[in-house]
């Protein structure tokens, strides 16, 4: 693994070295097809979870690239040591949100020669068995961006009560703001093609919690295709993330 530090004027531009010769083959029965998928992990202060996150990634996966939004509890270090020759940490100097840590994780995917990018969150609430169904519609060709939807899932109800209501009343306004009807807007766990990352502006997208309607927004201006997908809901030993 290797830690890059992205010194102020760089950060979301990060220049990563390229993929290893050749295309790598998805192994699972749901993707399937010469596509490099890498996956994004955003992570503040997951010291904790960070290493079994990416344990969870699946072999058909070409690369992982861990974005260190200036943790303070050795979340970089713990990365960097993983024994996994795909990941690759790179470390913002100062916070700049989660908004941030991902569009610092798309440049150096799609740079890197990613066909699809993931992203998968450092707190392990996003379940690696569903990686696969994520990818599955961009891969077909049935979308450039897939959503997961927790409200679809059957195990939905391990959701809090409340949050699901406010999942309800979040759809009916970003319906109103984007024209997307999206059951599950704030679902984090996500799969976008390398082509609509090169569609979108990457500077302009809000870079805190919130980001996923700013980038819901300019996918549908953009006449980007969204699809939802069900996702397992997890909330095992969950540090809420609204600020």
């Amino acid at each position: 693994p290797r830690l890059h530090a992205l010194d102020h004027t760089r950060v979301g531009r990060a220049r990563p070295l390229p993929l290893p010769p050749g295309r790598w083959r998805a192994m699972t029965g749901a993707v399937q097809g010469d596509i490099r998928v890498a996956v994004v992990v955003p992570a503040f202060d997951e010291a904790e979870r960070i290493a079994a996150t990416l344990a969870s990634v699946p072999a058909w996966v070409a690369r992982i690239w861990v974005v260190d939004d200036a943790s303070r509890d050795g979340t970089a270090a713990i990365a960097a040591a993983t024994p996994d020759p795909r990941v690759t940490v790179l470390r913002h100097p100062m916070n700049q949100g989660v908004g941030r840590a991902i569009t610092t994780g798309y440049r150096a995917a799609v740079a890197g020669g990613a066909d699809v990018v993931a992203v998968m969150a450092g707190d392990g609430q996003m379940d690696a068995r569903d990686l696969a169904r994520l990818v599955e519609p961009i891969r077909s060709g049935a979308a450039d961006y897939v959503k997961g939807d927790r409200f679809a899932h059957p195990e939905r109800r391990r959701m809090p009560l409340a949050r699901r209501s406010a999942g309800r009343a979040l759809a009916g306004l970003t319906w109103l703001a984007t024209g997307l009807r999206v059951s599950d807007p704030q679902c984090g766990y996500t799969a976008i093609s390398a082509a609509a990352v090169r569609r979108l502006d990457l500077d302009d997208l809000w870079p805190r919690y919130g980001y996923p309607n700013d980038l819901l927004a300019q996918l549908a201006a953009a006449g980007l295709r969204v699809a939802e997908v069900p996702v397992r809901p997890v909330y095992a030993g969950e540090r809420s993330g609204v600020r």
